[in-house]
């Protein structure tokens, strides 16, 4: 059993350097791409047009991955896009896990009227397409980098409420909260100082999904232009322009979908990661 353990911390441990790193190297990116990037991710030079990367014969040294076709450095928007991503993945991430792990936390405790408030709420909302949800939203709200967020929020709130539920649900049951309610402790109190610490493992993995999740949704309505302006630079948006000239010009479209992929992933394991090292049974 212990051996058993000592395997799963392991794992979790290399999940959380590698993804980890990839991570911090892409916030720091982001957070720094006004000053470190080597060119003005808008500017355009159509005599260098789809100039290709550094190890590729009749490249320039200038531009290390490369130009797309109107001469604008491939490597300087995808840093840019960066920040774009890792915005919407922090403030979307953050809003939707603080609106559905609220109402998960209180209809998986306290039961009752509540609970069948908060789970039919949450069957109605997920009787939507998602997809068609998100664009019917940006319609409405016009796009923008504020109502990319408002529709993510809206739509996905839905899956922390769902599985945090159950989470408080099985906390609720341990001989921990019977303890405390035999004390004669609040209600309240039990839900925020001993059942929240045991779920909150599970919503940190959750919230890192989700600013996944939040990083392809806003590549996706970029892609469609229905983000921010098209010539921002967004991962989607040099997606659906290297879509067009893959043949002339592959590294506009291989750089930010291999970014976008590592992203995601990297995303997606830090959780799970996480979830292994610091879940309290493991513990």
């Amino acid at each position: 059993m212990l051996d058993g353990r000592g395997a799963v911390k392991r794992r979790a441990g290399a999940r959380l350097w590698m993804s980890g790193l990839w991570l911090g190297l892409m916030a720091l990116l982001a957070l720094f791409a006004p000053l470190i990037s080597p060119h003005d991710p808008l500017a355009q030079d159509l005599f260098a047009g789809r100039l290709p990367p550094f190890w590729v014969d009749g490249a320039d040294p200038a531009y290390l991955l490369g130009t797309d076709s109107l001469g604008r450095d491939v490597l300087s928007r995808i840093m840019h896009g960066a920040r774009i991503a890792f915005s919407v993945a922090l403030v979307a991430g953050l809003a939707t896990a603080l609106v559905g792990s609220l109402l998960g936390l209180l209809a998986g405790y306290m039961r009752g009227w509540v609970d069948v408030v908060i789970s039919r709420l949450v069957e109605i909302w997920m009787a939507f397409p998602p997809v068609l949800f998100a664009i019917l939203l940006i319609a409405v709200l016009g796009t923008g980098l504020t109502s990319i967020i408002i529709a993510i929020v809206v739509i996905d709130w839905t899956r922390f409420c769902r599985v945090v539920r159950a989470e408080a649900m099985n906390q609720s049951a341990m001989d921990y909260v019977s303890s405390a309610v035999v004390a004669g402790r609040p209600r309240m109190d039990i839900l925020w100082r001993e059942i929240l610490p045991n779920v909150l493992p599970t919503i940190v993995a959750l919230l890192t999904l989700e600013m996944g999740i939040a990083v392809i949704v806003e590549a996706i309505l970029s892609f469609v232009n229905l983000s921010i302006s098209t010539d921002a630079p967004t991962w989607g948006g040099m997606i659906a322009e290297g879509r067009t000239s893959i043949y002339q010009a592959w590294w506009v479209l291989a750089f930010p979908l291999g970014v976008l992929f590592l992203t995601v992933l990297s995303f997606s394991q830090f959780g799970e990661g996480l979830k292994d090292r610091y879940d309290p049974v493991l513990r």
